[in-house]
């Protein structure tokens, strides 16, 4: 009987390797679940459909497997995956004709600071988590538009350094670009995702604190009972 695969946190990608080389499946799955959320992302921003990205990790998965015995390590594990990712997805890109635009990583189109929002207030009390709940959702849904629609060539290095939190360093090593395209392109990426969410925060406020519909139908009510009780009616 083959020995039960400790969990992933238990081994390096060196040690995982060793049990894939030895046909050790588990093992497999082990470094799929370790790296799927980052190849995940990179594959969504170039194709920004979830089913597609799906499909084109599935096919960089199936490329990987068959490849691990040439893989020497010349690169991390997780720099040689995401460029078979983004090799996936560019071709499904190219197979199914869903975008027009042409990713060129390789082509120089031309701070690192990030702060996110906190939306959580412990003295609320539980009775406002399902509209905390809501508003994050909300403000997700937002910012993952604003991200789809970056022109391509800074949608994947935006997507590794800001989401997937990848330095510098790994993002250039990842998409074989020098340090300073990656620079400029998450700088450039930053400033048009502000540039569409100001837009999209001036136009939600002009319907704050709305009044019409249900609110205006409770209040109306509401004041009528009071009035219905005091009149005695």
């Amino acid at each position: 009987m083959q020995a039960a695969t400790p969990n992933s946190s238990s081994l390096d990608d060196d040690a995982l390797l060793r049990r894939i080389r030895a046909g050790d499946r588990d093992a497999f799955s082990l470094l799929m679940r370790r790296y799927n959320r980052r190849l995940y992302r990179v594959a969504r921003s170039v194709l920004r459909d979830d089913a597609e990205a799906e499909d084109a990790l599935q096919d960089a998965y199936l490329q990987a497997f068959r490849a691990l015995p040439a893989f020497r390590g010349e690169a991390a594990l997780g720099t040689w995956l995401t460029r078979i990712v983004v090799n996936a997805a560019l071709m499904r890109q190219r197979k199914t004709g869903r975008l027009a635009e042409v990713i060129e990583l390789g082509a120089d189109f031309g701070a690192d600071d990030a702060a996110g929002p906190h939306y959580a207030d412990a003295s609320q009390g539980e009775r406002e988590q399902p509209e905390l709940a809501a508003l994050r959702a909300q403000t997700r849904r937002l910012i993952e538009t604003g991200i789809d629609k970056l022109p391509a060539v800074f949608r994947t290095v935006f997507v590794l350094r800001a989401v997937e939190e990848l330095s510098v360093e790994e993002t250039a090593a990842t998409l074989d670009i020098p340090e300073a395209t990656v620079r400029s392109r998450y700088f450039r990426a930053r400033a048009m995702l502000r540039e569409a969410l100001a837009r999209e925060i001036d136009f939600a406020i002009e319907d704050a604190f709305g009044f019409d519909g249900a609110r205006c139908d409770r209040i109306v009510d509401a004041v009528r009972r009071r009035l219905d009780a005091e009149w005695g009616c």
